[in-house]
């Protein structure tokens, strides 16, 4: 299974540097989210998608509904917990509150009410175990963030530390080959 994992376009919370993990609380993509969508859109226009993934949160439907409305048919977009933000338990707070909590041990440091990095490589390789099971020669489109992202990175072969502190613009994305070349640690 091949997955090309998107990051969603610039929200309105990318804007305010403030967090939102909570899937519940609606944070729209800005203009140039969109725009950034529709680039991306552009340049995944020659790729066959058989399958597509969100996060339900309303950054990463809104992106992923405006890559595929570019791409012909239009395939069932399914939303998926798995691919949510990570957790932080600090939704509201600026982004800095959390990053430097973590920053001593980005992969280990779970806030009171959210996940670690591995905790997070758990739940989104739990995803692509799963999907994989499911459509083995898929080739499928999953808009995610940028830290469930850098978490598949690590889980297909870049060195975790280097994964957790590590980045990705919006709309940015990552190519992974699934099931993930196994690793000796």
């Amino acid at each position: 299974m091949r997955i090309y994992l998107v990051r969603h376009g610039e929200s309105e919370a990318n804007v305010a540097g403030i967090i939102n993990d909570d899937p519940y609380r609606p944070v729209a993509l800005t203009l140039r989210g969109c725009h950034q969508a529709e680039s991306a859109a552009a340049a995944l226009r020659e790729v066959a998608f058989t399958h597509a993934y969100s996060s339900q949160f309303l950054r990463a439907r809104q992106t992923a509904d405006i890559i595929l409305a570019t791409l012909g048919p239009a395939l069932p977009l399914r939303l998926d917990p798995r691919l949510n933000e990570r957790r932080s338990g600090l939704d509201g707070q600026p982004v800095e509150a959390f990053n430097g909590l973590v920053r001593p041990d980005p992969v280990r440091i779970r806030p009171a009410a959210g996940e670690s990095f591995l905790e997070e490589m758990a739940r989104v390789g739990w995803f692509f175990d799963d999907a994989v099971q499911r459509h083995p020669e898929a080739v499928v489109l999953a808009v995610s963030h940028e830290n469930p992202i850098l978490a598949v990175a690590a889980l297909a072969g870049r060195p975790v530390e280097e994964a957790a502190r590590g980045g990705l613009g919006n709309c940015e994305w990552i190519v992974v080959d699934w099931p993930a070349p196994a690793t000796v640690g």
